[in-house]
Formats: structure tokens, C-alpha cells, sequence
């Protein structure tokens, strides 16, 4: 078997992305498969035409024809388990099969394409290697990269561990020789994650504190240092001459930049006084029902930027029946939260210390009663002659709650394509690279506390599980409020 180049065309013969695996002119190609079209026999079931030079093998794409050209004398039954393979291979980097999204994934196609023929000849390979291949998964990469983050892991807590030092040895300083007596290692507690609210979600990732450093100031001169903006004036000068060729660049669209901005939590206005209470919820459900284990953690994190507010006093409103747990920091005085529900030092001389996040006082909910599963998941496949029936549902049980970027996880089959989707409520999401469907709502509130999605796709209904959640929310789960006396 030759194969001399592999091809998605339209109907007219107008090349989408083509990938030669011999030397041939662009020229060439684009006539070969201009021609294409003009030979084939309407009313015919054949999936391969010849001419006098070379063999076209074609199977339709919708709107679309993927085309093998090949020597005359190929193995035509080759060339056929070739571009069923190639078939395959597009479905699993394209949601739709039209010209937009071929073009936007040309190049992650021609990837794929190279690990299938190589020099004309075709791979012992199969759909899962070529995933493996293209996605460039390295052992290697993993543990330099975890023993990088450990060694960054490292450096932050001795900066830290340094930096209050110094700031002991500033106020040491600053009492002029007066004996302070160590306040026994308030803070520790402290969390790193920044919100402007109570975040609610099923995990208890917590995302590293934005840092801000003055930029050095650089002496002005020549410098032989890299400059980073090299390599953007190359693909600068390579995108003008394809411009000069003829070609049609399309345009960045900052998908990424829009992500990043998505996914920094927004601004908080910080005061004298700043308290932020913050809840995470953990919960496991089975399949077929039944709550197997849901946890609930929340803490009131206290942070005084100015000296005159550094005895203040927190009054904590508890209207909760749940059962939960409430644990109060080892310096704050405990009878005085037991009698009066009020938050206070031991020792009124002391302080709490400035500019430092300080956890004051957490609690924990662990139950297995379904009746506290703020948001059910009902996922309900069913077999059908060409695959699988999905029909997955929500329903919002603590209607005083609002929660908001809901994503529904559901895994698909890996290798079938994109799923066929019918009634949906929201948005969704098919990520074919780690093979889950996306199910995204912006709200879930009492005004909109049910919806569904329904889908089609090849599979058996054990692929569907486990299905995912997670959400955020601006109100607690527990009500417990917190105010300064």
C-alpha cells in the first residue's frame, strides 16, 4: 500500500485540510482533489474511483468526504480498513463535522493523521494509541512536575515562616524593649484562598492567594538575555507570508485569556475589619439512590488591618438544627462563646495580630440523612437499537438556596463521537479529550430549582457513572451568621 495523501474535502472538491505523505506540490494536490467530485457515478454504491494515475478511496462525512489517494496498485481492502480508521480518528477532535470546526482542529488532525501512515505506509496502530500518541503523556513530565510543586510548596513556607519572623522582630522593635509575651502561634489556621462569599462545592481544592510584588527595576542597556517577544515576531513574519500566499488567517478568538478571567475570583473590597465566611460540601450518592456519606465544612476567618480594631469582639448567631459541630480557636475564650455566643481572646491584652488571616472559629455537619442533600442528580440510561437513551434531571431540594455555575460532569464512551443531544436546559459542553460531557447552568434558584437534559450515543449504560457536581453559592448551607460587636 502507497498512500499519497489523506484529505477532507467538501463536495464541490475544495480541500479543508490535506496531509501528503510524499513529496507533491500543493498545486497537484488541490487538482486531484478539484477532480474528484467530476468522477464520481451518482446512483453507484462504490467507495473508491480511478483514473489513469491514481485511486481515490472516499467514505461521506455529512456534508463532507474524507479522501485517500493512493497508487493503482494499493490493496484496495487496506486502503479501506485505512479510511474507516481515519473516519474514526475525526469525530474524536471534532464535535461537529462541518468546514468551521474542521478548520479550527486542521492541526490537531494532521497529528493525528501522521501517527496513522507514515511515509505511505501504513501504522500498526489502533484509535486508543493514536489518543496516547498525539496527547504526549509522559511519566517523566509528571514527577518533575510534582517534585517542582513540592520544592515551590517548600520555598512559600519558609517565605512565610521568614516573613513573620521579621514582622515579630519589626514590633519587637517598634515597643521599644517592652516584654510581649508570643501569642502562642495565632493564625496558623489562616487559609490561603481568596472570596468575596460562601463557596459551596463538592470539592475542597483551595485556590493559592494572589501575590502582589513589586517589578524590579532593571538597569536600561542592551541585554543578552532571552526576550520573550522573539518568538512572536517569527510567527508574525511566517502568518504574512502565508497571507502573501493567498491563505485565509483566521483570527485568535482569546478562548484562554476569557477562561483565566472566568476562573479568578472577583474583587473583594477589603475594610479595617474583614470577616469571610466560607463552607465546602463533600457529598457521595449512589446510582441507584441513597446517600452514602456527605460532609459539610465551614469556617469564619477574621483579618484586622488597623491597630485600634485589634480587641474586637464577633457575635455569632447560630439558627441551625442540623447538628452541626462548632470548634472555636485554642486563644479564644470558650466559656465566653458557650454562655453568650461571642467570640473573644482569652487574654483582653492581647490582640489579634495584623494583616493576617486568622480562622476563629469552623464547624462540621457529617450525616447520611438524604433529606439534607441540597441538589439531587436522577441519571436514567437506557439501551436502544443504536446505543444508549440518556436522561439525566436536577431538582434543588434547600430552595433558600441560590447556586450558581452549576457544571454537570457526565462521562461518554470514549472513540463513538459526539453525543446527539435533545431537550436541554442550559448550556453543554463535550470535551472529547477526556471523554465527559459538560452540563452547565449559570443559576439553580426556588424560580428554577428542576431542569433536564436528554442525549443519544453509543455505549452501555455503565459508561455514564460516575456523574459529577459541582457549584458555588453566595449563601450558606448552615445558617450561621456573624456580626462585630
Amino acid at each position: 500500500m502507497v498512500l499519497l495523501a489523506a484529505a477532507v474535502c467538501t463536495k464541490a472538491g475544495k480541500a479543508i485540510v490535506s496531509r501528503q505523505f510524499v513529496e507533491m506540490t500543493r498545486t497537484r494536490i488541490e487538482g486531484l482533489l478539484a477532480a474528484f467530485p467530476k468522477l464520481m457515478n451518482t446512483g453507484k454504491q462504490h467507495t473508491f474511483v480511478e483514473t489513469d494515475s491514481v485511486r481515490y478511496v472516499y467514505q461521506p462525512l455529512e456534508k463532507l468526504y474524507m479522501v485517500l489517494i493512493t497508487t493503482k496498485n494499493s490493496n484496495i481492502l487496506e486502503d479501506l480498513e485505512t479510511l474507516r480508521l481515519f473516519s474514526r480518528v475525526i469525530p474524536e477532535y471534532c464535535r461537529v463535522l462541518e468546514e468551521s470546526e474542521i478548520s479550527e482542529h486542521c492541526f490537531d488532525l494532521i497529528f493525528a493523521f501522521d501517527e496513522i501512515v507514515a511515509l505511505g505506509y501504513r501504522e500498526n496502530v489502533n484509535l486508543a494509541q493514536i489518543r496516547t500518541f498525539t496527547e504526549m503523556d509522559s511519566h517523566e513530565e509528571k514527577v518533575f512536575r510534582a517534585v517542582r510543586e513540592t520544592q515551590e510548596r517548600e520555598a512559600k513556607a519558609e517565605m512565610r515562616r521568614k516573613a513573620k519572623e521579621l514582622q515579630q522582630a519589626r514590633r519587637d522593635a517598634e515597643r521599644s524593649g517592652k516584654k510581649v509575651p508570643a501569642f502562642g502561634g495565632f493564625g496558623s489556621a489562616g487559609m490561603t484562598s481568596v472570596s468575596s462569599g460562601t463557596i459551596i462545592t463538592d470539592t475542597i481544592i483551595e485556590p493559592e492567594k494572589p501575590k502582589i510584588t513589586a517589578a524590579p527595576v532593571r538597569p536600561s542597556g542592551p541585554s543578552k538575555a532571552l526576550k520573550l517577544g522573539a518568538k512572536g515576531k517569527e510567527v508574525d513574519n511566517f502568518v504574512d507570508k502565508l497571507k502573501s500566499e493567498g491563505e485565509t488567517i483566521m483570527p485568535t478568538t482569546g478562548k484562554r485569556g476569557s477562561d483565566v478571567s472566568k476562573a479568578l475570583p472577583p474583587p473583594v473590597n477589603m475594610e479595617s475589619v474583614h470577616l469571610r465566611v466560607e463552607e465546602k460540601i463533600t457529598l457521595t450518592c449512589g446510582r441507584d439512590g441513597g446517600l452514602q456519606n456527605m460532609e459539610v465544612l465551614g469556617m469564619v476567618t477574621l483579618r484586622v488591618t488597623d491597630d485600634k480594631y485589634g480587641r474586637i469582639r464577633l457575635i455569632i448567631n447560630n439558627n441551625d438544627g442540623k447538628g452541626l459541630q462548632l470548634q472555636t480557636h485554642p486563644n479564644v475564650d470558650k466559656k465566653l462563646f458557650t454562655a453568650e455566643s461571642v467570640i473573644g481572646l482569652k487574654n483582653p491584652e492581647k490582640s489579634f495580630p495584623l494583616n493576617n488571616d486568622v480562622g476563629v472559629l469552623k464547624w462540621r455537619l457529617q450525616t447520611t440523612d438524604e433529606s439534607l442533600i441540597p441538589l439531587t442528580i436522577n441519571c436514567w440510561p437506557s439501551e436502544s437499537g443504536t446505543g444508549c437513551d440518556v436522561n439525566i434531571e436536577y431538582e434543588l431540594q434547600e430552595e433558600n438556596l441560590e447556586l450558581n455555575d452549576v457544571v454537570i460532569s457526565i462521562p461518554v464512551p470514549s472513540g463513538v463521537g459526539a453525543p446527539v443531544i435533545g431537550d436541554l436546559d442550559g448550556e453543554y459542553k463535550h470535551d472529547s479529550r477526556r471523554n465527559i460531557l459538560e452540563w452547565c447552568l449559570p443559576v439553580i434558584d426556588a424560580n428554577n430549582k428542576t431542569g433536564s437534559l436528554e442525549f443519544s450515543v453509543a455505549g452501555q449504560p455503565n459508561d455514564f457513572f460516575p456523574v459529577s457536581v459541582s457549584f458555588v453559592s453566595k449563601r450558606n448551607y448552615c445558617d450561621i451568621q456573624v456580626g462585630c460587636l
